[in-house]
């Protein structure tokens, strides 16, 4: 089973320089708004990407509703090379999510969080 942390427990820990926080939606929803210092890489280019991220000590996906991320983190947890548990779901998804909003490399402020595009 995947490991689920809560917002704002990834908003205390998004200083971290081992945490990887990993949006897989398309680059258009990224692009609409994300959360700082994520990085983008869609659920379907997932697999041929995973060897991107074993330098990692701690991976978090993210999606909208917090389903898809649950799939993703599985995926990278059983890639060879990223020890079981590394990767966990952003609980809720980016519904969720009330902390700062980048669009375009800008960072708004936190109250866009739960109305933003995503």
């Amino acid at each position: 089973m995947v490991e689920e942390i809560g917002p704002e427990t990834l908003q205390d820990r998004l200083d971290e320089d081992s945490l990887r926080v990993v949006d897989i939606r398309s680059p258009h929803g990224f692009r609409h708004g994300h959360i700082p210092g994520s990085e983008n890489l869609p659920l379907g280019e997932l697999t041929g990407e995973v060897d991107r991220l074993t330098d990692a000590d701690r991976i978090v996906t993210v999606c909208p509703h917090g389903k898809s991320s649950i799939q993703a983190a599985r995926l990278i947890n059983s890639y060879e090379g990223i020890d079981d548990g590394t990767a966990v779901s952003l609980a809720g998804g980016l519904d969720e999510w009330d902390g700062p909003v980048a669009r375009d490399g800008e960072s708004s402020g936190s109250d866009e969080g739960p109305s933003a595009p995503f």
